[in-house]
């Protein structure tokens, strides 16, 4: 989409927004009186960062206490073949905000700091052309200051957080940004721990939902947690200490020298979770208090799946028994738990076996939203499996193709190499997995081998034919793309 097509496209959906909520409140010639439109719902989508397909109990985690998540699986649809948009952090966040799986969005690499075009639509500007009020609390990545990333330069009226996924890497920064401007931290000086940066972007979440709780809204929040530097607060470290071995300590290479190791590497991340479900529990507890509940459909995931650089062991599960972990293409790499909750819409305690993927978040909140969705984008609402297909007046489309790829990308020319890059490719039970670039397509059967393990490659040449077909088409080439400024690594405070 080029930029006046994209000027075009933003203008005709608010014209379209205006004209149905015009439709809908004239007043007939007869004697029924006027009526309104409802209100749209207010959208919640809430982000972990390297959260496993097994870190939750209502995904089977056993030894770390997810209650509040928990809740939204039981009151909600819990989803168990969800994917992310990508098996690390820039390139899924793309994926999400745009529609386009990893063969056609923007930032298809992450070295950090790459930012989204001028001429992409995100979801945050086809729901604000539907009337939403938008904001976005947490981890960006998609777009520095100064660049034609930044969020509120991609439909987010307010943003609050980390812009640079690298500067998201610490937990006690000296500041954050509120906005473009920093957002100085108490006490995160030199080194010092006071003040624990999600703990402030949460409260600035809540602070939205309460100025626009007469909606609607589109509240944004790409947590931090899990990801590594595995820093909790005291409080939450106190409620798992000495409940589990501690093989050896973890130490980040990404991290400073003068940065201590962390002892406890287990405690911590069970506390960073519990953390994360307490800030879900805040969000819930607050819609509750404003009456929003009811219409405010709320979103849980990850934006890929479990990090390997603790769980060689993979003491607590965290990828559910799946194959790989994030940086990889198998299972463990890009499922991811996905949660979806929405009082008297979506029915309690259902299970979900739909195969959906990040690109049909965008589909699915401007149907809900009434709001146009972008031609050709890859995604495709799933509103008829989330309210069932008589209440959404169809049957739900089903994908048949999946896409995924992680192209080699050299910072120093801002080229990418000219090679076929590791890729994955879902088409009903089948999953093909590159995993090096150029190797050979591995062939698994998902319904009957969910972990990977046997390469059914050579038994199955037209299935082969079949997705080498699909590859031809699957992808454009991408265009090379800004070299990221690296200055968040060279000090602890991010400056």
């Amino acid at each position: 989409m080029t930029k006046t097509n994209r000027r075009e496209f933003l203008h005709g959906a608010l014209e379209a927004s205006l004209g149905m909520l015009g439709t809908a409140t004239l007043v007939s010639c007869g004697p029924e009186p006027q009526t309104e439109a409802p209100r749209p719902p207010n959208i919640v989508l809430i982000m972990a960062d390297d959260l496993g397909y097994g870190d939750l109990g209502c995904y089977g985690q056993e030894k770390i206490s997810t209650p509040n998540i928990n809740r939204l699986a039981a009151t909600g649809m819990k989803f168990t073949q969800a994917y992310a948009g990508c098996t690390v952090c820039a390139p899924s966040r793309s994926v999400l905000m745009t529609g386009y799986h990893m063969g056609h969005t923007s930032v298809r690499s992450n070295p950090g700091g790459v930012p989204l075009r001028p001429e992409d639509v995100t979801v945050a500007e086809v729901l604000k052309s539907a009337g939403y009020s938008t904001g976005i609390f947490g981890k960006w990545g998609l777009g520095d200051i100064g660049t034609e990333g930044h969020p509120n330069r991609q439909g987010f009226d307010e943003f609050c957080g980390y812009l640079h996924q690298v500067h998201a890497h610490y937990y006690y920064p000296e500041f954050i940004y509120r906005n473009s401007e920093e957002l100085p931290l108490e006490g995160n000086v030199n080194g010092a721990r006071l003040t624990y940066a999600p703990d402030v972007i949460t409260e600035h979440a809540l602070e939205f939902i309460r100025r626009h709780h007469d909606g609607p809204f589109f509240c944004y929040v790409p947590s931090v947690i899990p990801h590594v530097e595995l820093l909790a607060p005291e409080d939450s470290m106190a409620e798992y200490r000495g409940k589990f071995p501690e093989d050896k300590p973890f130490r980040d290479r990404r991290q400073p020298e003068h940065y201590a190791a962390q002892d406890e590497p287990r405690t911590a991340l069970a506390a960073m979770i519990t953390r994360l479900d307490r800030d879900v529990g805040r969000i819930m507890a607050l819609l509750a208090e404003l009456g929003l509940e009811d219409n405010t459909i709320v979103f849980f995931t990850s934006d890929n799946g479990a990090a390997p650089a603790l769980w060689n062991d993979d003491f607590f599960g965290s990828t559910g028994g799946l194959r790989g972990h994030k940086q990889n293409f198998y299972e463990g790499g890009i499922r991811t738990p996905l949660i979806v909750r929405w009082p008297d819409q979506i029915a309690p305690r259902t299970v979900s076996e739909h195969v959906t993927a990040f690109p049909d978040f965008l589909p699915t909140a401007a149907e809900l939203a009434g709001a146009q969705t972008p031609a050709g984008i890859d995604g495709i609402s799933i509103v008829p499996t989330l309210l069932g297909e008589h209440a959404a007046g169809r049957a739900q489309e089903i994908h048949e193709f999946l896409y995924w790829e992680l192209p080699r990308y050299d910072s120093a020319t801002g080229r990418f190499r000219h090679e076929i890059p590791p890729q994955a490719i879902r088409m009903g039970p089948w999953k093909a997995v590159r995993p090096e670039p150029g190797a050979e397509l591995e062939l698994y059967n998902l319904s009957e081998d969910p972990a990977e393990t046997n390469n059914v490659r050579g038994e199955q040449p037209e299935v082969i034919n079949r997705i080498e077909d699909y590859l031809k088409t699957a992808r454009t080439e991408p265009r090379p793309q800004a070299q990221p400024d690296h200055r968040w690594w060279t000090s602890l405070s991010g400056r």
